[in-house]
This record gives structure tokens, sequence and C-alpha cells, in this order.
């Protein structure tokens, strides 16, 4: 639990000296994308959490939000709570339910707010100690947010990359 928000399930298959191996089992996930700066995507997954859906269902927040930029593209997810059996669809077409697909995953932590310099950074060092430690990355890197952006002290992000394992 983060900040008292139920969180993603993982369990830590093995840990390295600035890293760990994660297994995450498929979850339900409310997403969208837009072009690289918009400011939308966290408003419109808020929306849809707070009654912007068909059923006009309130659902609870849970961490971590999910964001990854790939082929001019920023994603953003959120992880929908496990008691949500069948998800409501969306009233914003520009979002979609999807299943996440199950696997392991390198994960790094850092601290503080998260800006691109910071994300960069830390997928290198995670993606060399990959390297150095002979595990395949398969996957993009995904930078996971756990907090609220008026959480100023202890700020928890990672950056996490789907692995051969």
């Amino acid at each position: 639990m983060s900040q008292g928000y139920e969180s993603q399930p993982f369990t830590v298959v093995q840990k390295y000296e600035n890293f760990e191996v994660r297994f995450y089992p498929s979850v339900a996930m409310v997403e969208t994308e837009s072009s690289p700066g918009s400011t939308q995507n966290f408003r419109k997954l808020f929306q849809y959490l707070s009654g912007a859906n068909e059923t006009r269902l309130k659902i609870a927040m849970t961490t971590p939000v999910h964001m990854e930029q790939t082929e001019g593209k920023e994603k953003m997810a959120f992880v929908l709570p496990r008691n949500l059996e069948q998800p409501p669809n969306p009233q914003n077409e520009s979002l979609k339910i999807i299943q996440s697909k199950e696997g392991y995953f390198a994960a790094i932590p850092f601290g503080g707010y998260s800006n691109p310099s910071k994300v960069q950074y830390y997928t290198q060092l995670l993606l060399q100690a990959l390297n150095k430690n002979n595990i395949r990355p398969i996957g993009n890197a995904v930078q996971l947010g756990y907090n609220s952006p008026y959480k100023f002290f202890n700020r928890q992000n990672e950056i996490i990359i789907a692995v051969a394992y």
C-alpha cells in the first residue's frame, strides 16, 4: 500500500545490487495515449475513476500510475482495483480497458519528483545493470509513479522493463 492506496501486486524473484527482478500477475487497467507533451492523460483517467464511465461508478485510486513513451506517443495507465470484477466502459473514447500481460520485470527505484532526465538516467542505469548480469530486456521502459503530486517528501518512483527471465 502506498499512501493508503491499493498497490499493484508483484512478487520479488531476485534482488541484485541496485535493482530487483519481479513477477507481475495480469491486472485490469484503464489506459490512454496522446502526442508527446500532452497534459490531459492524467485528467482523462482521473475523470474515469470519478464516474465518467457507463455506470457512473466511482472507482478507488490505486498505485502505481504507469507512464511510457514510445514511437512518438505517451501512454498512461491506472491499475484498477482487484475487487472491481467488471470494469465499466469509459465514456471518453480515448480511454480503453486493457488486461496487462503477466511477466517478469526488472525494477530500479528513484526518489523525488520525476522528470525526463531522471527517467532517462535510471533507464540507462537499469539497462547497464541488466547487461552486466546477463539479463535480456524484452520491452520498453515504463515509469511507475506512486505518489500524489502534492506529496513533497519521500516520493517513490521506479523504472521497470520486461525481461526474459
